[in-house]
């Protein structure tokens, strides 16, 4: 079993989809709530569509469309990763309500950290880790290819993973480079908020709730990076593994 069909047995009972959207940065599902996942793709197809049921994908059961979680199309992956956050509700009381950046800042004070993937609070990670090294398949001024995940990630105290792993199908390989002792956390509106995560190694986990799924995806459609929500119709959450370090 992989670690995304543990995700899906883990979901409880099934919605219709009331609602897809595909923006160029992120994407929603509506069920039984609003889930998001970052948009991925190529324009390289090999003879077949980015989704195979693009225009029939509303009214479908969400099950359904958590199985493109799998697919070899990273557009259909990450429609099935939002269809998986539609069907979670997650455990409020086992959550706290801060911003991922700020809780990794905290805990990667004088530490060796590793972050995959290049997001905002890197400039103040790197004024207080002991070391940062920033692992992103598109690597800007001061990061590494992603590539180099194997020689980096067993060297780090800290390792924080963006969920968007999921989608491309590199999240399991980065999380069997974490060292035991190591703090892992996953992050990003892409992550899932259920507590599967910990049973493959992972401490934190920092996701999105969508509380307004109207406003949320109305942004989607309008071409909204997820700095310009500004808190707008989500919630912030962390779910923290009960013997973390």
């Amino acid at each position: 079993m992989s670690l995304i069909d543990d995700i899906i047995d883990s979901l409880v009972g099934d919605e219709v989809v009331r609602d897809v959207r595909v923006g160029p940065f992120w994407t929603g599902v509506w069920s039984r709530c609003c889930g998001l996942a970052s948009t991925t793709f190529t324009h390289e197809h090999e003879g077949r569509f980015p989704v195979g049921e693009a225009g029939f994908l509303t009214g479908k059961s969400a099950r359904s469309l958590c199985r493109y979680a799998t697919s070899e199309s990273l557009l259909e992956a990450t429609i099935g990763i939002a269809a998986i956050n539609s069907l979670i509700e997650p455990d409020v009381e086992r959550c706290q309500e801060i911003n991922a950046g700020e809780l990794l800042v905290e805990r990667g004070a004088g530490k060796r950290v590793a972050v995959v993937g290049h997001f905002p609070f890197v400039p103040q990670l790197r004024r207080v880790a002991g070391e940062l090294w920033v692992l992103e398949k598109r690597p800007q001024d001061g990061d590494l290819p992603a590539e180099e995940a194997a020689n980096i990630i067993p060297m780090a105290d800290v390792v924080a993973i963006t969920g968007t792993a999921l989608i491309n199908g590199t999240m399991e390989g980065l999380l069997e480079l974490c060292r035991k002792d190591s703090l892992v956390m996953v992050l990003g509106p892409t992550t899932p908020l259920t507590a599967v995560w910990f049973d493959y190694g992972v401490d934190l986990i920092s996701g999105t709730r969508v509380v307004e799924p109207e406003t949320v995806l109305r942004f989607v459609s309008e071409g909204v990076v997820f700095k310009q929500l500004g808190g707008r119709g989500v919630r912030l959450l962390t779910m923290t593994k009960s013997s973390v370090k």
